[in-house]
């Protein structure tokens, strides 16, 4: 089976066109139209639906693009696996992160990556700030996000889906008054993720689709979600964080849901690559094992 047509295929669909997925490859359009018409031909459908100005994916294209982008990071996981069998990985990582993913989710991560693959060494740069991973020399890149990401000669793989909510300390609702809707929320006192605004707003969604937004006053502005957790238990106001990283404090009940019929938003983690072309095998197999491994972490 000639994979080929599925790599160029998945490739054109995730850069949205022909032109700007043969700017990543570094090959012509030309090149990358012939394999996708050879792989309609074997398939016997359309896939894509393309004139001089537009470009579709089809309703089968669309399906089949899910299978495909599977088969090949299966693939891709296979060649890392073999990789790591018969031969020793070495050489450097550079992937750069949040804060608040460093602290919560790639700490041990990356300590059992390091363990099993002695010789290779990881330089994680921890910001809060979009960084050029190409200017910076950087092999990847862990970001959320809750609207999609700008189209980029980047590699884009979704990792995970996770859920913010609103959080207190019982104590600070005991004084303040437990909230039944989000109109309650009136005169609350909040804490805030970031500090580029100093206003903040929350954006509620329930279940059944309804939404709500409020804008308040923060009490405490901050890049660093333990900071942020460290307030809140401490009685100093509600705060919206992702409940994977309040997993223990809900547990030892530190911090309660507030409205938790209701999410304070919903945020996409990616993986960001500059190419997946010459990867180093030390570069290619932490990118599958993050695959593999980050979903897990954000269980709640």
């Amino acid at each position: 089976m000639d994979m080929n047509g599925y790599f160029f295929f998945v490739h054109v669909v995730e850069k949205k066109g022909f032109t700007s997925a043969g700017r990543a490859l570094n090959i012509p359009k030309s090149r990358l139209s012939r394999h996708i018409s050879q792989l309609e031909d074997r398939l016997g459908v359309r896939l894509i639906q393309r004139t001089s100005r537009n470009f579709k994916v089809t309703d089968l294209g669309e399906a089949f693009y899910h299978h495909a982008r599977n088969a090949l990071d299966e693939i891709e996981a296979a060649k890392a696996l073999i990789a790591r069998q018969s031969a020793t990985l070495t050489g450097k990582v550079r992937v750069s992160c949040s804060v608040g993913m460093a602290q919560f989710a790639l700490s041990q991560l990356v300590v059992r990556f390091l363990k099993d693959n002695p010789e290779v060494e990881i330089i994680q740069q921890v910001t809060n700030q979009a960084v050029d991973l190409i200017e910076s020399g950087l092999d990847m890149a862990i970001r959320g996000h809750s609207q999609p990401l700008p189209d980029s000669t980047l590699i884009q793989r979704r990792l995970a889906t996770i859920t913010w909510g609103l959080l207190a300390s019982p104590t600070y609702l005991e004084s303040a008054g437990t909230l039944l809707s989000p109109e309650d929320l009136e005169g609350h006192s909040g804490l805030k993720l970031g500090w580029q605004q100093e206003n903040g707003h929350w954006i509620l969604q329930a279940d059944d689709g309804s939404t709500f937004s409020k804008t308040y006053q923060p009490r405490l502005c901050s890049e660093d979600m333990v900071t942020l957790k460290q307030a809140a238990s401490a009685g100093l106001g509600i705060v919206g964080l992702p409940l994977y990283t309040c997993r223990d404090d809900l547990r030892v009940k530190r911090l309660v849901r507030v409205l938790p019929d209701w999410t304070a938003g919903i945020a996409e983690i990616s993986l960001l690559m500059p190419t997946r072309q010459g990867i180093p095998p030390a570069v290619s197999a932490f990118a599958n094992f993050l695959r593999d491994e980050l979903p897990s972490v954000f269980v709640t």
